[in-house]
């Protein structure tokens, strides 16, 4: 057991380990732990589990684009800091918000299985039973997302887009009580854990819009030398989710992308194999990059025996055949050096400028 681990007595005398879960403030962010609370009490009825809430830099800067702040840990910093000082023993994470490049100490001990990773049009309450298409032209769509933005763009022409910033509950506000917006993009995984499956209009999908590495799926963050810990947490993997979001990290942080430029992906698992497309996009997404590749990961019984030995991009799933797992990296490092070949980096490095110069 760790030495940070506490430990409750309750009337009975019985001896309960306590579980700090760090969490960002908002509505979804307590929603999306208290699912893993609630996963983790059914396996581990004797746990008791507190959640410590803050606020992140993501948080409090709502007046201006995410890509624009340049900051990689926008929602994950002073999460990270409370683990670092013995705070919190385990951090829930949107896995979309997490780089793919983890500050030493820390690892994903946990991925969950995905909620629906696509994305999802709310149309304001005046427009119900339109579509993107049959909006009338000149249009605004609020996202806050570079990605949704370049692949909409050269998708409907006809329309204009605009950023949007806030939390789920404050950008639904903005569309409904004003007339700045005929629609919004939002995460059709967020609207549902949010019991807000009404309000979606239509999903996305990937021929009209890709989604965000790990967009739909959750993490959970531990420290590294925690070896307790993690072995409790990997028990909430999703072998077919990890493979899956593993392939698109790997992709992103080869491309050395983050969300200060268009990437997107859709990833699949069917049967043995692990199917990625993968792409990227100029501002305004009249340039792309875009192609798929495919790799067998087969399941084998070989499991890692040391998560600190085998760590991929951040995660460290100690219950996932090890062979899949290189086979899922490997996968996302050979398609982004496939673009790459073709020009993705220069594509990027103009998105990248030209965001920093608006």
């Amino acid at each position: 057991m760790s030495e940070n681990i506490s430990i409750s007595q309750d009337g009975n005398g019985k001896v309960s380990r306590i579980i700090r879960m760090g969490t960002r403030k908002s509505q979804l962010a307590r929603i999306q732990t208290d699912s893993v609370a609630s996963r983790l009490k059914e396996i581990y009825p004797d746990v008791h589990l507190e959640i410590v809430a803050m606020s992140t830099i993501g948080d409090k800067i709502l007046d201006t684009a995410l890509s624009k702040i340049g900051e990689k840990s926008l929602f994950t910093k002073e999460l990270e800091n409370a683990l670092e000082r013995n705070e919190v023993d385990i951090v829930v994470h949107s896995l979309k918000d997490l780089p793919t490049s983890l500050p030493p100490g820390f690892t994903i001990g946990a991925v969950l299985q995905r909620e629906n990773p696509h994305d999802a049009v709310v149309l304001h309450p005046k427009n119900a039973g339109l579509t993107l298409n049959s909006l009338p032209e000149k249009s605004v769509i609020g996202t806050s997302s570079l990605r949704r933005a370049a692949q909409l763009k050269k998708r409907f022409p006809q329309l204009e887009f605009e950023n949007i910033r806030g939390n789920l509950n404050t950008r639904l506000k903005k569309l409904d009580e004003k007339e700045d917006y005929a629609a919004i993009i939002l995460a059709a995984a967020g609207l549902k854990r949010m019991g807000w499956e009404t309000r979606i209009s239509h999903i996305l999908g990937p021929e009209d819009c890709m989604y965000a590495v790990g967009q739909g799926a959750l993490a959970v963050e531990v420290r590294a030398q925690d070896k307790d810990i993690l072995k409790m947490v990997s028990v909430l993997n999703h072998s077919d989710t990890v493979l899956r979001c593993i392939s698109e990290r790997a992709f992103l942080r080869q491309l050395e992308g983050g969300c200060s430029v268009p990437v997107a992906v859709h990833t699949e698992v069917n049967g043995s194999m692990l199917y990625l497309t993968g792409a990227v996009y100029s501002l305004d997404g009249s340039e792309c990059l875009k192609n798929s590749m495919e790799i067998c990961v087969e399941i084998d019984n070989k499991v890692n025996e040391s998560a600190q030995e085998c760590v991929h991009v951040g995660v460290s799933a100690n219950n996932v055949s090890s062979v899949a797992l290189e086979a899922a990296e490997k996968l996302g490092v050979d398609l982004a050096n496939l673009l790459l070949n073709k020009g993705a980096k220069d594509i990027l490095t103009t998105a990248r400028k030209l965001n920093d110069a608006q």
